[in-house]
């Protein structure tokens, strides 16, 4: 069949891949599976029942969910199938957040999968004056149950205006409105069409290695997010099944239980699974320990060109029998590709988990490139320390000042509401994608930073601080870290030091650093090891990027308490914020 819309995709894997577990969602200890043939039949199902709540065209639904899970799925397809919009939210932003999205889509019915969210939902939700009603997908006393909604479309009678509404959905038709989290100001409305996300999709799927037959993937990265989203879509389009993980705490557990051969994953969250990896190698003593920390070593040095090349590959083949393999037993020991994507992923360790054959595909997009526009793929070139050739329906060239931009059917459609915002990221067909790149002689795309993260020093010289911020973050003394020094003589960074790295570190050498992350942050000797590592990094770059003096926070940075967006990248002005006596004590004095 040819695919125009999103939810098309969902007839096309239940007519060409029929399988049990298409959708699977574990329920009171236990995977629950929903077929293909099931999933088509559940998103009618629920369309019939939109229908009969007087759903029109064209109306706002948010989506509001704690994590991935089935029944998220079946209200997506269910609501783009009766022309209407959905519109999916992060569960962790503020209510005043919540409050200015849904006034601002003038959304006519909220879904909300947990008693928590409803709760913040129930705050403000008497400033909503377009909003008719709230549904929960958990059963709560009281409360209006997504069930019910299900349950008013069992009556196949409305089959027919159905098809109809089918029929009349368009592929250049909004699909979707998501709202970025943005780093700062108020969140901007993305509109995505049908043609915009399944172009995406169709093209990205000859990127995606092939896998077997009954290929199982893992879903964690939230929903709302368009890089996940877009990448169930692809997994409907491909016929694999997702399986959704309980929560980020229990990835661990879900991965050995599941064995995906294939997940999504952003950087945090793949130099957290190494960080762990090596704290076992730390565990370990004398010729095991030694041999632990020598395949890393080979890791390091993996290259695709050096891969077969005597007497790496020799070295590289031992490390793989004696210590990666474990690895991969740790992974659920079917795991054969990682797609990693929303910031940069260090190329180190690019280099050491492609070396245990857990081949990670890096890509690069954005919310408004409809989460794609380039990725590596064995399907066509790899290199690391890169994101990949453009997908092809994506055309991309680099503009005077490093900007890059890109042109194709998966551009959005605008902003909502917002047409000189619009205007602003538009020259002629070309995106302004707000990133700094370049194009090497392959046609890979290499990115450098974020245009207006980019900053001047007071001796007029440019400062890139995540290419420094990535560096940096190579080493197992500092879990998060933001360069400062707009403005000022010299460049200095705020770190929060990685607190449990930094505990074993000083059992192991015998030094009282104290039991809280404040008495560590505040320990002379951990300032001097971590600075140590600062000026082992700094090597790599000039004299003007240097960072001369650090800071260390006494807490960790996270989404609940503002230090990074929902998709973990630094909230800059937030961080400055909260830490501005750190931030002055560097500057003060000089």
């Amino acid at each position: 069949m040819d695919i125009k819309r999103l939810f098309d995709f969902v007839q096309y894997e239940n007519e060409t891949y029929p399988r049990e577990d298409a959708l699977v969602t574990k329920m009171n200890g236990n995977w629950v599976k929903t077929s293909s043939k099931e999933f088509f039949e559940k998103a009618n199902q629920f369309s019939r029942g939109l229908i009969k709540l007087g759903v029109q065209p064209n109306d706002k639904i948010a989506l509001i969910s704690h994590n991935n899970q089935t029944k998220w799925n079946i209200s997506d397809i269910g609501i783009l199938q009766v022309g209407a919009q959905d519109v999916p939210v992060y569960p962790t932003i503020s209510e005043d957040d919540y409050e200015y999205i849904f006034n601002h889509a003038e959304v006519k019915y909220i879904i909300v999968s947990n008693e928590e969210i409803l709760e913040k939902v129930n705050h403000i939700k008497k400033n909503i004056p377009t909003l008719k009603d709230v549904f929960t997908f958990e059963s709560i006393e009281g409360e209006r149950a997504w069930q019910e909604i299900l349950d008013l479309g069992a009556d196949d009678s409305l089959q027919a205006e159905l098809d109809k509404r089918k029929a009349e959905v368009k592929e250049d038709d909004l699909a979707t409105i998501i709202y970025t989290s943005g780093t700062t100001g108020r969140p901007k409305g993305v509109m995505l069409s049908h043609k915009n996300i399944v172009s995406t999709v169709i093209s990205s799927s000859k990127r995606v290695p092939k896998l077997p037959d009954n290929a199982r993937l893992l879903s964690f990265l939230p929903a709302c997010h368009i890089f996940e989203r877009m990448i169930q879509y692809l997994y409907y389009y491909r016929g694999f099944g997702i399986y959704f993980a309980e929560s980020i705490d229990k990835i661990g557990d879900n991965i050995r239980e599941v064995k995906p051969h294939m997940f999504t994953a952003v950087p945090r969250l793949i130099e957290k699974v190494y960080d762990k990896i090596v704290a076992k190698g730390q565990e370990l003593t004398g010729i095991k320990k030694a041999l632990f920390f020598w395949a890393v070593k080979v890791g390091e040095e993996f290259d695709f060109k050096k891969e077969h090349k005597f007497p790496y590959s020799l070295k590289l083949k031992l490390a793989r029998k004696l210590i990666f393999s474990k690895w991969r037993e740790a992974l659920g020991g079917e795991l054969m590709y990682i797609v990693s994507g929303s910031a940069a992923l260090q190329p180190r360790l690019q280099r050491v988990f492609n070396a245990a054959t857990l081949f990670v595909l890096e890509g690069y997009g954005l919310t408004e490139t409809s989460g794609v526009v380039s990725v590596n793929s064995p399907n066509d070139f790899w290199k690391i320390g890169t994101v990949g050739r453009p997908i092809d329906i994506v055309e991309v060239k680099i503009a005077d000042d490093g900007e890059i931009l890109a042109k194709g059917p998966n551009m959005l459609m605008g902003y909502y509401k917002d047409p000189e915002k619009t205007a602003e990221v538009f020259t002629g067909e070309y995106f302004h994608t707000g990133d700094i790149g370049e194009l090497d002689a392959d046609g890979v795309l290499r990115i450098t930073d974020r245009k207006k993260e980019m900053f001047k020093t007071s001796g007029g010289k440019y400062v890139a601080p995540q290419l420094i911020e990535n560096t940096m973050k190579q080493s197992p003394f500092i879990e998060q870290i933001m360069v400062v020094g707009e403005g000022q003589k010299l460049v200095a960074a705020l770190i929060q030091p990685a607190f449990p790295f930094i505990k074993e570190w000083a059992r192991r050498h015998h030094i009282d650093v104290g039991e809280t992350y404040e008495e560590i942050a505040n320990n002379p000797k951990v300032k001097e090891r971590v600075m140590e590592e600062v000026e082992k990094y700094n090597q790599g770059f000039g004299k003007w990027e240097k960072i001369k003096i650090i800071e260390l926070t006494p807490d960790e940075w996270s989404i609940e308490a503002g230090h990074l967006t929902p998709t973990m990248k630094l909230k800059r002005r937030v961080v400055k914020d909260i830490y501005k006596d750190l931030y002055n004590r560097i500057y003060s004095n000089l």
